[in-house]
């Protein structure tokens, strides 16, 4: 796979034509894009599916958890969308019932394990018991026992849910911030270069490519560093 594979572009904006016209202005140098929340309740999920047949890469950001039935008929219907990742939360229930949903499908599923803007805090204040570290090498776990074919995961955390989960499943890590950005809301950020050397197949970035003054100048220094880091791991 190459460096510029392994880049997967938010498209964290408000409308359909915001995420068009950055698409347009990134052309080729963006094979990956992700579709969360924030456009797919504009009129969005078309837009996946249009990305799609266009030859484009689509992670479909929507952190299903439900009740065991809800959650299976969802994924068989983001199946059908040719989409290439969705997104589950890492509870058992939810990653067996959309396992069992998408087989036969080309569809992978990515459970996430802890939220990025979380800390141990916040976790506290949730009502968990368990902190980051531990709570995410949980989830880890049951979701490699369970069949689910990657993560989402911090960047901090995915050297240690690499020792977890082997080499097979992926990793997939928001939180990315190339040197120079701010942090924003997320609490456990890396830089593009460290989250490659910590085990990273994937590397989703938003506001550091849709906000720059040239996104695609911003997106060609990302996969130069991608290709950097992976040449100093060989």
């Amino acid at each position: 796979m190459q460096a510029r594979e392994k880049l997967i572009v938010a498209l964290d904006v408000d409308d359909v034509r915001a995420a068009e016209a950055m698409v347009e202005r990134l052309g080729d140098a963006v094979v990956f894009y992700k579709v969360g929340y924030q456009l797919a309740f504009a009129g969005g999920l078309p837009l996946a599916s249009a990305l799609s047949r266009a030859g484009k890469r689509v992670f479909l950001d929507m952190k299903l958890h439900d009740i065991g039935n809800t959650v299976a008929r969802g994924v068989a219907n983001v199946a059908r969308l040719g989409v290439h990742f969705l997104t589950i939360h890492a509870y058992p229930q939810t990653m067996r019932a959309a396992v069992e949903a998408k087989a036969g499908s080309d569809l992978k599923l990515l459970a996430v394990t802890v939220l990025t803007s979380y800390d141990d805090g916040d976790l506290s204040d949730a009502g968990y018991a368990l902190g980051v570290d531990a709570l995410a090498a949980k989830r880890a776990a049951q979701a490699r026992a369970l069949g689910v074919d990657g993560l989402v995961c911090s960047p901090l955390e995915a050297a240690a849910l690499r020792a977890v989960i082997g080499a097979d499943m992926l990793l997939v890590t928001p939180g990315i911030r190339p040197q120079g950005s701010a942090a924003g809301d997320q609490k456990r950020a890396l830089s593009p270069a460290a989250a490659i050397a910590a085990g990273a197949d994937y590397l989703v970035v938003g506001r550091p490519i849709l906000q720059a003054s040239d996104p695609k100048a911003a997106v060609e220094t990302i996969v130069a560093e991608i290709a950097a880091a992976e040449r100093a791991g060989e």
